[in-house]
């Protein structure tokens, strides 16, 4: 979920570059994840990038091999990103609650407020871009996205089991489509509220959510 340098697309988690290199480099990132997201990776140029960032392809290429290279740190910086972004925040919600429900409705309550900003703010979603342009990318990059999603599924599932554990289900939902659910009202939601100019609705949709857990576990 990166972006660039324009403050309305600004990464999630800024991370300061230790040297000249690793600060060109981010700035190429920062170009490269804009533009992808806006008009597609297919459509975005080596000669655009280096032009943007004031560079010759020479310097280009003194940071990534090649596009594939260049699409391959994109993935990865988004997926470390989002790692800070949400692990923060479950961090903090269990630290303000022990029970793992309660901690659980916290962190929903924390990723509403978060996501409400956020989508007033970000250009677009990296994992609906790499899924439905699957043709612009390398076998890679697509195992690595849905590694990423993967990861998620697994880090809500494991603390949906948690709860399981200590409140037996009232509903009949599956822990798994509950840990899906999730990241379908975050990737569809960014899409939704661009299509209808709504940056509340991923927050209204963490908020409805918040509901169908606490009944689920609580009844």
């Amino acid at each position: 979920m990166s972006g660039g340098h324009d403050e309305k697309t600004a990464p999630l988690v800024q991370f300061e570059p230790r040297s000249k290199g690793e600060r060109t480099r981010e700035r190429i990132l920062d170009l490269a994840y804009d533009s992808v997201i806006r008009k597609g990776f297919a459509a975005t140029s080596i000669e655009e990038l280096v032009e943007a960032a004031g560079l010759t392809k020479s310097g280009f290429f003194y940071h990534f091999k090649d596009k594939n290279e260049l699409a391959h740190a994109i993935v990865e910086r988004y997926a470390d990103q989002n790692q800070h972004f949400i692990g923060d925040m479950a961090a903090r919600a269990r630290e303000l609650h022990d029970d793992p429900l309660h901690s659980f409705l916290i962190f929903l309550k924390l990723y509403a407020e978060a996501m409400e900003d956020l989508a007033a703010n970000h250009p677009g979603c990296m994992v609906a871009t790499v899924t439905f342009q699957d043709m612009s990318w390398d076998q890679e990059t697509r195992r690595m996205t849905a590694r990423s999603v993967q990861g998620w599924r697994g880090v809500f599932m494991a603390w949906l089991q948690e709860i399981a554990d200590v409140y037996p289900p009232k509903g009949k939902a599956e822990l798994g489509d509950l840990a899906d659910a999730i990241l379908a009202f975050t990737y569809g939601g960014m899409t939704l509220s661009k299509a209808l100019g709504d940056t509340r609705i991923i927050a209204r949709q963490a908020l409805m959510f918040r509901e169908t857990v606490r009944l689920h576990f609580q009844g």
